[in-house]
């Protein structure tokens, strides 16, 4: 394999934070070599699963995610799909990629989208000891109204990363929506915190996903006993688990974004993006189960 030598007095990117202070690179365009890294990466076999929730009215979005995700998701690599789902038979066929599958996995309806939301930790972390650690070696767990827009490959995974969330990646830690209140198991005071991470992108081998759900579920369950319900829910958990477990690795915006937002400059490419919808309809079927409008797909 021929490529340019490494410049150790050159760095790749200049106008953008590219390593933590605990060393965790973070991914941004024109910062690896995708090349590389799938020999390296073939060379282990190496399988991933992808994650997803889709509960009634969101199997709608299942198609294009996985048409997108055939041509942009790690391309030339083994994956397996799993579609959490409440109505199997909503989801339709799909012809794959040679080395692909999709696995439905059949799961309760909820009446609340932040039980979904909540739950969600739970179930990936049930199904990550009993099947996906047989079945795959990283897992990457994403929401399902997104689509893949541009090459998201090998260069995400790492023993267990997050995202930064687009609404915060300039935010100070006093403007980010962490829970606040000390009684809650997510509570993070204002003097404390790195980044704010998104709770629709995070994974890592499926040991360390198993670490992570199992605490945020225990910390959603101690909560519960106490009748509070944490700001963003299974999204306050994450963050309290990356401020104290941090991760190994750390997506840009690139790779979470909505296209309704302003694009910044150094923002060289957007690989996973909000879908549009029907907000009018997503907004009368939250004030039916009694939620904010204010609460959009990405908060800020």
């Amino acid at each position: 394999m021929l490529y340019e030598k490494p410049n150790t007095m050159r760095p790749l990117r200049t106008d953008v934070l590219t390593m933590t202070p605990w060393f965790a690179p973070i991914v941004w365009n024109g910062t690896y070599n995708l090349d590389i890294l799938n020999a390296q990466f073939h060379q282990r076999e190496v399988r991933i699963g992808l994650t997803v929730f889709a509960i009634k009215k969101y199997t709608g979005f299942v198609q294009t995610f996985i048409e997108s995700a055939e041509k942009f998701f790690m391309v030339g690599h083994k994956v397996t799909y799993y579609i959490f789902t409440d109505q199997a038979s909503d989801i339709p066929a799909f012809t794959l990629r040679d080395g692909r599958k999709l696995a439905i996995l059949e799961v309760p309806s909820y009446q609340r989208w932040q039980d979904v939301s909540m739950r969600r930790m739970e179930m990936i972390g049930d199904q990550s000891r009993l099947r996906f650690i047989h079945e795959v070696d990283y897992l990457v767990c994403v929401d399902v109204d997104m689509r893949f827009s541009d090459e998201v490959g090998v260069e995400i995974l790492s023993d267990v990363f997050g995202t930064l969330h687009p609404g915060f990646y300039s935010a100070s830690r006093e403007q980010f929506t962490y829970e606040r209140r000390a009684q809650s198991t997510a509570y993070i005071p204002k003097d404390e915190g790195d980044f704010y991470y998104a709770g629709g992108y995070f994974g890592g081998t499926v040991e360390e996903v198993y670490r992570l759900t199992n605490f945020c579920h225990n910390a959603m369950v101690a909560d519960i006993e106490k009748q509070i319900e944490a700001i963003w829910h299974d999204e306050s958990y994450l963050n309290k688990y990356f401020l104290y477990q941090k991760p190994t690795k750390i997506l840009s915006p690139e790779y979470l974004w909505d296209n309704d937002f302003e694009v910044p400059g150094f923002l060289k490419r957007r690989r996973f993006v909000a879908v549009p919808k029907n907000h009018n309809a997503i907004r009368s079927r939250r004030a039916l189960q009694g939620v904010s409008e204010a609460e959009g797909k990405f908060h800020r």
